[in-house]
C-alpha cells in the first residue's frame, strides 16, 4: 500500500517534472523569440537552461535512479577487455574478407538467375 508520504512525494515529482517540461518550452520559445539575438547568446541560454532542468529533473526518484544507472553503467564499462591493435585488425580483416565471399556469391547468384531469365524470356 501507498503511504501519505509516498503520495506526497509522487505529486512533489510531478510538480519537479512539471517545472522540467516547462524550463524545456521556455528554451524552445525563447530561442525562436529571440532568433535576430547571437546565435552564441542563444546557445548559452539554452545551456544554461538544460543544465537547470537536468539538475530539477535529478531531484525527482526517477532521475535519482537514472544517475544510479549511469554510476553503475560507468562501473561496468571500466569492466570492459577492449581487443589489443592486432586482435582489431585480425578481426576487421577477417569481416572484411567474409563480405568481400558473401558480395561475391550474390553477384553470382544474381548473374546467374539473370542469365536463366534472359534465356527463357529469349
Amino acid at each position: 500500500m501507498e503511504s501519505k508520504a509516498d503520495r506526497s512525494t509522487s505529486s512533489f515529482d510531478a510538480v519537479k517534472w512539471l517545472v522540467v517540461f516547462v524550463l524545456i518550452a521556455a528554451g524552445v520559445v525563447g530561442n525562436q523569440y529571440f532568433n535576430a539575438e547571437s546565435l552564441l547568446y542563444r546557445v548559452l541560454a539554452l545551456v544554461a537552461l538544460a543544465l537547470v532542468a537536468a539538475f530539477v529533473a535529478l531531484q525527482t526518484e526517477r532521475g535519482r535512479r537514472f544517475a544510479t544507472l549511469l554510476k553503475e553503467a560507468r562501473v561496468e564499462i571500466r569492466k570492459v577487455v577492449w581487443p589489443t591493435r592486432p586482435e582489431l585488425i585480425q578481426t576487421t580483416a577477417i569481416v572484411v574478407v567474409f563480405v568481400l565471399v558473401v558480395a561475391l556469391m550474390l553477384w553470382g547468384m544474381d548473374s546467374l538467375i539473370s542469365w536463366l531469365v534472359s534465356g527463357v524470356i529469349g
